[in-house]
């Protein structure tokens, strides 16, 4: 068998079935028919000798032999397209080009408003799109190309998907300007007296901030849980309560200055954050623009006025921490 006799479209069905599990998501992703391919992959069975997909339970399950060459053959794709793109090479000037990020809630707001405020003026044909990509299918999203990247905490995944940390952000207390209950500083005594906003996407169990407070021996009063951060500081904007999350997250209001912030008076934990992307997009030029942009704007968004102010206040306080689970991360 030589390969000016293989029809190298086969490789790229081979890919998006195992990929997606199924001859229909692939077909969906490849945007061909059923019977198209269906039709290769009984090309890819005579070629191999092999079944390389059992069906069970809805899924097709690779064969031994499919797991074995599934590096090779995705190796040889990414080269061709590598090749591909050094010959059309992205322009962001120029280029139309759609990427998609997974982000977590915490983020989206200031990222993303760093992040457009960067490429408008130098990419005016890209378009960003962001959405949440649940963690156990994060290495198959970024493998599929349905993702083109995603920040999140650290994740237990394989080496085909590379990482790197891109931003870390404190833990801050945010009140209204002018409360009536805190003067120049929070101690511990007020925080825990006062009640709390928590954000959590959670409908159970503690979120980030009180499982540390619980490894402490600490509990503070939650008044009100909320699903994302532009609610929370809108409430807290406009009340006597509190709310302890990312440094950024009044970066959400319209006015940040209705928000006064604080250094968490307790040793918590950073939210730590990393970019993630899949080995195929190691060498790709597109890709590789997309995460300097967003190494930009993280770099933005270290050094904005609430994690100036934050960061300065921390030096003073002791420097312990509780480790977080990645079981228990941001939501």
């Amino acid at each position: 068998m030589h390969v000016r006799d293989i029809d190298l479209n086969l490789f790229v069905v081979f890919d998006a079935i195992y990929t997606e599990g199924g001859v229909s998501r692939a077909c969906f992703r490849l945007n061909l028919t059923q019977p198209a391919v269906s039709h290769a992959l009984s090309r890819l069975r005579a070629m191999f000798n092999d079944p390389l997909f059992v069906r069970r339970h809805h899924v097709m399950t690779p064969t031994p032999l499919a797991r074995q060459i599934i590096t090779t053959v995705r190796q040889a794709l990414n080269g061709l397209e590598t090749t591909l793109t050094h010959t059309n090479r992205f322009d962001p000037a120029r280029t139309p080009k759609r990427f998609v990020i997974g982000l977590r809630n915490n983020l989206e707001a200031p990222m993303l408003s760093a992040l457009i405020n960067r490429i408008s003026a130098v990419a005016p044909l890209v378009e960003i799109a962001t959405v949440r990509s649940e963690r156990n299918n994060l290495e198959r999203e970024l493998a599929a190309g349905t993702l083109d990247v995603a920040i999140d905490t650290l994740l237990p995944l394989s080496t085909e998907v590379r990482r790197e940390q891109i931003l870390t952000e404190h833990i801050a207390v945010f009140a209204r300007r002018g409360h009536p209950e805190l003067g120049k500083r929070l101690d511990k005594k007020a925080y825990l007296r006062m009640e709390h906003v928590c954000v959590t996407s959670r409908r159970s169990g503690l979120s980030f901030e009180d499982f540390q407070f619980q490894r402490l021996g600490l509990t503070r009063t939650v008044r009100l849980t909320c699903q994302n951060f532009a609610t929370a500081c809108h409430v807290v904007s406009r009340s006597n309560m509190l709310l302890t999350a990312s440094e950024s997250a009044a970066s959400v209001l319209e006015d940040p200055g209705l928000l006064q912030c604080f250094p968490c008076p307790f040793p918590i934990s950073p939210h730590v954050n990393y970019l993630y992307w899949h080995a195929t997009a190691e060498g790709d030029t597109t890709n590789q623009w997309l995460r300097e942009q967003l190494r930009a704007a993280a770099a933005l968004l270290a050094g904005s006025r609430f994690s100036k102010k934050n960061r300065r206040a921390a030096r003073t306080r002791p420097k312990v921490g509780i480790p977080a689970p990645t079981s228990l991360a941001a939501e």
